[in-house]
């Protein structure tokens, strides 16, 4: 079997896991996998969104749950954790909705929402509404550059689908040894 069956295979599922450990690096990918015709457009972009709703989700549930846990206050003693909460109490609705698009407050926040008296069934809609948004956009950056980007790296490498195959299992592997390591 050859890499782009593999990925064709299991990219969709690469994708929903890669969404939510690494972020939009793989959905990038993912929409250059879409341009390439390994992946469908549609299908990228619920699998996007589902894995980065999925991981939010975990972490609001870590925060609810777990606040007065050690690591959830070692969490809370961080900058980003201050920040976050502080945005929050300004504008609650706009920042579930839009901490996915802030740089270094993307795994955090959803932490300290959880921490908060916010609804669960709020917080679903807005981050289920706000994932698929950021997967459709990040999904079609990587639709409309990846034209470019194959052309490009069609020059200089003979096979894009081991580099695709690598820029998916690159990250996954980075963001499973960082879980690990954080665990214990």
């Amino acid at each position: 079997m050859t890499i782009e069956a593999l990925i064709a295979r299991y990219g969709l599922g690469a994708l929903l896991l890669g969404a939510g450990m690494e972020g939009e690096t793989v959905v990038i990918l993912g929409g250059i996998m879409v341009q390439r015709g390994t992946l469908p457009f549609a299908g990228a972009i619920l699998a996007a969104a589902i894995g980065s709703f999925i991981a939010d989700q975990l972490f609001f549930a870590a925060g609810r749950r777990f606040r007065d846990h050690p690591r959830v206050r070692r969490w809370s003693a961080k900058p980003a954790f201050a920040r976050a909460l502080t945005a929050f109490e300004r504008h609650p609705t706009l920042f579930v909705f839009a901490f996915r698009f802030l740089y270094g407050l993307r795994t955090v926040s959803p932490v300290a929402i959880g921490t908060t008296r916010l609804p669960l069934a709020r917080f679903m809609l807005l981050n289920g509404s706000a994932a698929l948004l950021w997967a459709t956009i990040f999904v079609s950056i990587g639709y409309w550059f990846g034209h470019g980007l194959s052309e490009l790296i069609g020059r200089w490498l003979p096979s894009w689908q081991v580099l695709a195959g690598g820029g998916v299992a690159i990250p996954l592997l980075g963001g499973l040894t960082w879980w690990w390591r954080r665990r214990g």
